[in-house]
C-alpha cells in the first residue's frame, strides 16, 4: 500500500474536492493508521480495529467522491452501496452480506490488472507469434465429431515437408516484420473466440449457471472475422488469461479486500428508526441489526473463500435531516467512533469548484466543445453570477449541493453546444459573460427566498 502520511493524503484529495477539510483529515487519519497498524508485532495488531467514519452533510457536498478518491489513492479495492436496498432477512431484498461479496469482485478485477500488467510484455510477444499463424495458414474447416468436443480434442495437423517448412519460415519472417511495422493493422483474420452467453442467475444466491456447470461443460467457441488491430486486442486478453495464476489472484484479492478494503455505506439515516414501536421502522431497525455484524466483524463465505470483515474500513453517510444519529441502534452508533459534519457549500466554494479541481466542471466543457472547434472561455463576471445562482437556487429549494452546477451549465451552453460541429464548421471562440448567463438563466437569478415569510 502507499505510504503517503496524512498531510500528503489531504493534498492529494485537495486536488479533486473543494473544503470539507474536517472530512479529508478524518479519512486521511483513518488511512495512515493502517499503514502504522501493519508496522505493529503481529500478536498485537490483530488487537487494532479500523476506526470508522460516520460522515454528516447535505447531498452534493463531496461524501462519495472522498471516500472513492481515497480507495483510488491507494489502489484499495472500494464499493459504494446504498443501505436502502437492503431488507432484513426474512423479506425481498438484498441481504447485507452481498456487500463483502461485491468487495471481493472489486478486488479480484484489481488484482486482476495489476497481474495482467506484469504478464502483459511475454503475452504480446506469444500474441504476435499466434498472428504470424493466423495470417500465415489458412483456415482448414474439417468435421468435427461432437465426441471430441465434449472431450476437448483437437485434431491435429499433417506434418509438413522440410521444403514447405523452410517456405513457410520465409513467409512468417515476411508477415512478422510487416506487422511490427503496422502495415498489416487492417487486414482480415479469423479468430476462434469464446461465445458468451447470458448469465443466468440462481434465485436468492450470487451464483449463476455458468459458474455451476462451468467445470463441467466445455466452452463453447466460434469463429469471428476481423482486423488485426482487433484480433490483437482479443488475442492479448486471452494470453493475459492464460499467464495468470487465477488461484494466486484470489488469494491475493481476499487478503487485500481483509486489510485495505473500504466499504461506503451510502444514506444510513434512511434506515435509522424514528422512535416508533411499529410500522416499517421496524424493518429499518432489522437492516441496521443485519448490517451491525459486518461492521463489528464477522466472516462471509463467497464463493473465493471465506472472507473476514474485522479491518475493513466502513465509511457511512448520510444528510439526517429528518432523522438523527442517535435514531440509529446504539450497537451500530458505537462501531463508527469517528463524525465529522461536512458543511453546505458558499458561493466561494461554487466558483472554486468550477474551475480549481483537476476535473473542473469548466473544463470538461471546454474539452468537449473543443472537439468541434469551439474556443470556451468564461470571464470572472460569468463565474460570480453562476455561483451565485447556485447557491440561490440551493437555498430556496432542494439542497443538491454541486450537482446544481452540472444543471446550470447545461442551460447556459445549451445553444452553443446544439449549434457546434459539422465537417464544415469554421473554429470560433466563445467568450461567456455575466449578461450571456442572465439572458440564459432568466428568472433564477431573480428568484426571492420565499420561506422567511412562513409562519
Amino acid at each position: 500500500m502507499t505510504q503517503l502520511t496524512p498531510r500528503e493524503i489531504v493534498r492529494e484529495l485537495d486536488r479533486y474536492i473543494i473544503g470539507q477539510d474536517e472530512a479529508k483529515r478524518a479519512v486521511a487519519v483513518a488511512l495512515r493508521n493502517r499503514y502504522r497498524r501493519a508496522q505493529l508485532p503481529e500478536d498485537i495488531r490483530e488487537e487494532v480495529t479500523p476506526k470508522n467514519i460516520l460522515m454528516i452533510g447535505p447531498t452534493g457536498v463531496g461524501k462519495t467522491e472522498i471516500a472513492r478518491r481515497l480507495a483510488k489513492l491507494v489502489d484499495a479495492p472500494f464499493v459504494k452501496v446504498e443501505a436502502t436496498k437492503f431488507t432484513e432477512v426474512g423479506y425481498v431484498g438484498r441481504d447485507v452480506e452481498s456487500i463483502i461479496r461485491d468487495l471481493i469482485e472489486a478486488s479480484i478485477r484489481l488484482v486482476k490488472e495489476q497481474h495482467s500488467q506484469r504478464v502483459r510484455g511475454q503475452a504480446e510477444v506469444n500474441v504476435e507469434n499466434r498472428l504470424v499463424e493466423l495470417l500465415t495458414h489458412a483456415p482448414k474447416k474439417k468435421p468435427t465429431n461432437p465426441i471430441d468436443i465434449l472431450l476437448g480434442n483437437r485434431a491435429k495437423e499433417p506434418e509438413l515437408s522440410p521444403e514447405d517448412r523452410d517456405k513457410l519460415a520465409v513467409r512468417q519472417d515476411d508477415v512478422r516484420t510487416r506487422l511490427r511495422r503496422g502495415e498489416m493493422e487492417n487486414e482480415m483474420v479469423e479468430v476462434e473466440v469464446e461465445e458468451v452467453t447470458p448469465r443466468a442467475d440462481i434465485p436468492g444466491t450470487d451464483m449463476n449457471m455458468n459458474d455451476v456447470l462451468g467445470g463441467i461443460l466445455p466452452k463453447k467457441m466460434k469463429l469471428r472475422r476481423v482486423t488485426v488491430r482487433e484480433a490483437r486486442k482479443i488475442l492479448l486478453a486471452e494470453e493475459e488469461q492464460n499467464l495468470i495464476d487465477m488461484d494466486r489472484v484470489y488469494t491475493e484479492a481476499i487478503e487485500r479486500a481483509e486489510q485495505h478494503g473500504i466499504v461506503f455505506l451510502d444514506e444510513i439515516d434512511k434506515v435509522a428508526g424514528r422512535g416508533n414501536g411499529s410500522g416499517p421502522d421496524v424493518s429499518r431497525e432489522g437492516v441496521q441489526r443485519d448490517i451491525l455484524p459486518i461492521v463489528e466483524g464477522s466472516t462471509v463465505n463467497t464463493k473465493y473463500g471465506p472472507v473476514k470483515t474485522d479491518h475493513v474500513l466502513f465509511i457511512a453517510a448520510g444528510a439526517f435531516h429528518v432523522a438523527k444519529v442517535s435514531d440509529l441502534i446504539p450497537e451500530l452508533q458505537g462501531r463508527f467512533p469517528v463524525r465529522v459534519d461536512l458543511k453546505p457549500l458558499s458561493v466561494d466554494d461554487y466558483k472554486r469548484i468550477l474551475t480549481q479541481p483537476e476535473n473542473a466542471l469548466i473544463r470538461q466543457y471546454q474539452l468537449l466543445l473543443g472537439v468541434d472547434g469551439v474556443s470556451l472561455s468564461f470571464d470572472e463576471s460569468a463565474l460570480d453570477a453562476i455561483a451565485e445562482c447556485a447557491w440561490q437556487d440551493n437555498e430556496t429549494g432542494e439542497n443538491i449541493g454541486a450537482r446544481r452546477l452540472h444543471t446550470l451549465l447545461e442551460r447556459i451552453l445549451n445553444d452553443i453546444a446544439f449549434n457546434a460541429g459539422g465537417g464544415d464548421a469554421p473554429e470560433v471562440e466563445v467568450r461567456i459573460d455575466a449578461d450571456y448567463v442572465k439572458k440564459m438563466l432568466g428568472a433564477d437569478l431573480h428568484r426571492k427566498d420565499v420561506r422567511k415569510y412562513i409562519l
